[in-house]
């Protein structure tokens, strides 16, 4: 069956939104978002792995060197959960630092203590 061939049943499946306002219909869009996305955001919330915060670090500019060493030492220290590329930016947001020099920072050994959660 072709496009063409459906039967037109929007009138049908429109009927339990005819009597929505515009606002109605607002807020019942982000709530079915809401519930279509929330599986996917906390499936990221709860599943990552080195390699994946290795590759936010190198979107984020670090070096392969760097990114890995950063993933590996926040591994060591059960942080890699809260995200790589999360933690350097908290840091340098709270720091009121880049990016760049907060995992700079990181590397030197310094910090470390202020990521903790």
């Amino acid at each position: 069956m072709s496009s063409l061939d459906r039967p037109d049943d929007f009138e049908i499946r429109r009927k339990h939104l005819r009597e929505l306002s515009d606002a109605e219909l607002h807020s019942r869009f982000w709530s079915l978002v809401e519930r279509i996305t929330e599986p996917l955001v906390e499936e990221a919330r709860t599943h990552t792995s080195p390699g994946i915060e290795r590759s936010v670090l190198l979107r984020m500019g670090f070096s392969s060197a760097e990114a890995k060493e950063l993933v590996d030492r926040m591994h060591r220290q059960g942080m890699l959960g809260h995200g790589a590329g999360h933690l350097v930016l908290r840091l340098a947001h709270g720091k009121g630092i880049s990016v760049r020099a907060a995992g700079e920072a990181l590397l030197e050994g310094r910090y470390w203590e202020e990521l903790k959660p």
